[in-house]
């Protein structure tokens, strides 16, 4: 339950909406316990009243009237319960998914290397669907409940000891017996659930990529991987439950003797004389109302096993490591309402990073990492990069290119050396500071659903109409997006499907052009074009290049020729670095390239694909 406590913790602002939900449950149960005593008195009236005694129609009509008050007072105050929990949970809801988002924002590009994005989704789902419906059922039941049970010794002491010392064994010996079956079932739904993330993560990255898996056929072999985990996890529900209601028939079947002998004190000490016709029958109402707490108690432990699960699985992510000077706090975080005024929806503005006069824009100074603590993909990494120079990275596929830039952009921290921005170690200041300061072009455009509009202004959401149209006609999007059929307010799909690959990539340059960052990373951004396309692209790479200090990761040699400088790297180290012209006449990697351009033999084309490289 430690897990569950954890929750309630976290969510402190709820607390009033709890104290709320506990007082009315705790009146909705007074007023069902008033209900059989107003019931036995009035048995007991009816038999006076036939045996020619009792206070007529009058009293009849009072006791009357007392039910239909204590009923309709219970009926009002359990809708009021049910709207306050109701309104709890969802509010519960919306701050653990707002605190497990806002912490998924934070965690290193690491983490999501190695966890399927569908996992993740699947795990938020059931764990915070499990744990809100069983904080809305236990604050509504458990304290009715625990009232209940003591009323219902009390009232059975009052007229028998035996009856309640009998009611009094039930709740420890049924305790007792879900406690035998819950450390198993816990140990299944772990099993379980393992199961069922791996199912929800394999379906989320085939329906992300179902053209590569329609192109290559393998839709049924998809189905079977995902039918397996789910036929895995059928095998364990079945073994689960087995268990569960195996010992269900042991904890109720135990219920039934004791109800048994309950039942037999009752009526054979109303026969004797001892009670009346009224008393046995409130008896018999609160010996059927001690049933519920039972029952109830049952179905809470059933709730609350999934809980623990599902917070087990809730903090797994909560307590993973976040990135160092992460730009979101995921304990506090709290997203706006949709009815929070503009400022209070908007990203805070990011402060620029110090500059230190005559540093260079961007240095590396000996960095080596590995993505394996036991592999190192760069070694001992240094070169300056100074204000509005080019430099372009060339190095075969899996040199270490694109780790660069993830390192630059801070996705990945360095396991030895430090990298600057201006004379700043990036490692003192916070990573919204450092990629603020940075514009990002990648191979993959990566556009997210919604309207080109949205797309435009995701680097600078206040942006103005006439700031986005600048963009896009420096970038060459303009003619393409006012043809569309909405213009800016087109909406362009998942992931942009509704536009060319061309057509991307120049909305993703425009993009970076309206963020007008000093820093621009270039990263095979036209690799994946056709030559009309490319060279729109091209163009407008130009015009963001323009007096920004730029890295590029290209795939052509004629983009690397009109560079300053050229960095090559072979086997995670330095090669050279030097100017397109000095490096053309050495015996290196540009050297290479250069030469096996001029080559037209097959053997020569393989070998320049190795360096992602073209003419």
């Amino acid at each position: 339950m430690g897990t569950l406590w954890r929750v309630l913790s976290t969510a402190r602002e709820l607390w009033g909406w709890y104290a709320g939900i506990i007082v009315t449950s705790v009146l909705v149960a007074v007023t069902a316990l008033a209900t059989p005593f107003i019931i036995a008195r009035a048995t007991d009236e009816v038999v006076a009243q036939v045996g020619g005694g009792g206070g007529g129609f009058t009293a009849l009509l009072v006791l009357a009237l007392a039910l239909l008050a204590a009923e309709l007072l219970n009926t009002a105050l359990t809708n009021v319960g049910g709207f306050l929990g109701d309104t709890m949970t969802m509010r519960l809801r919306s701050i653990l998914s707002s605190r497990y988002y806002a912490k998924l924002l934070s965690l290193p590009q690491r983490y999501f290397d190695n966890t399927l994005t569908g996992t993740v989704i699947n795990k938020l789902n059931r764990s915070i669907t499990e744990v809100t419906q069983f904080l809305q059922m236990f604050s509504n039941n458990f304290f009715p409940t625990l009232i209940t049970v003591f009323a219902v010794l009390f009232i059975a002491a009052f007229y028998s000891w035996p009856l309640a010392l009998l009611l009094l064994i039930i709740y420890p010996l049924f305790t007792w017996l879900t406690a035998l079956t819950s450390k198993r079932w816990q140990k299944l739904e772990g099993e379980k659930n393992v199961e069922l993330d791996a199912a929800g993560g394999r379906f989320a990255e085939v329906i992300g990529q179902i053209k590569v898996t329609k192109s290559f056929v393998r839709e049924r072999s998809e189905l079977e991987l995902f039918d397996g985990h789910y036929a895995r996890a059928v095998r364990l529900t079945t073994t689960q439950s087995s268990w569960w209601h195996r010992m269900d028939v042991a904890r109720r079947g135990s219920l039934n003797v004791i109800f048994f002998g309950i039942y037999l004190i009752i009526f054979a000490q109303t026969a004797s004389g001892a009670f009346s016709l009224g008393d046995m029958v409130l008896l018999i109402q609160l010996v059927a109302m001690a049933k519920n707490p039972v029952m109830m108690m049952s179905f809470l432990v059933d709730s609350s096993q999934h809980a623990i699960a599902g917070s087990k699985s809730y903090f797994e992510v909560m307590d993973e490591t976040p990135e160092p000077h992460a730009a979101i706090d995921a304990p506090t975080a709290r997203v706006p309402s949709a009815d929070s005024p503009p400022s209070e929806r908007r990203e805070p503005v990011v402060p620029p990073c110090s500059v230190v006069p005559d540093a260079p824009t961007i240095e590396f100074a000996g960095v080596s990492f590995g993505y394996d603590s036991d592999a190192e993909v760069l070694h001992d990494i240094s070169f300056a990069v100074t204000r509005g120079e080019r430099v372009a990275l060339v190095s075969e596929s899996g040199g270490g290119k694109t780790t660069l830039v993830n390192l630059l952009l801070g996705l990945y921290r360095p396991d030895a050396g430090t990298i600057s921005i201006a004379g700043t170690d990036t490692a003192s200041v916070s990573l919204a500071q450092v990629r603020a300061q940075i514009g990002v072009v990648f191979q993959d455009a990566s556009l997210f659903s919604g309207t080109v509009r949205e797309n435009l202004a995701y680097g600078r959401p206040e942006a103005t109409d006439a700031e986005l149209e600048l963009a896009a006609r420096r970038a060459n999007a303009h003619e393409f997006i006012a043809r569309l059929a909405d213009g800016y307010d087109t909406l362009i799909g998942e992931r942009g499907v509704r536009l060319s690959g061309g057509q991307k990539q120049r909305i993703a340059v425009a993009r970076a052009m309206l963020k007008d960052a000093p820093l621009l990373v270039l990263d095979e951004a036209t690799s994946a074009l056709d030559s009309r396309s490319e060279r729109l692209v091209q163009a407008g790479l130009e015009e963001l290049m323009t007096n920004r200090t730029s890295i590029i990761i290209a795939h052509r040699l004629s983009t690397i020729s009109t560079v300053d400088r050229i960095i090559t790297l072979r086997d995670g180290r330095i090669d050279e670095v030097g100017s397109p012209a000095d490096l053309a006449v050495t015996d290196g990697i540009y050297a290479e390239l250069l030469a096996l351009q001029e080559s037209g033999t097959k053997r020569d084309k393989r070998r320049l694909a190795a360096f992602d490289i073209t003419g």
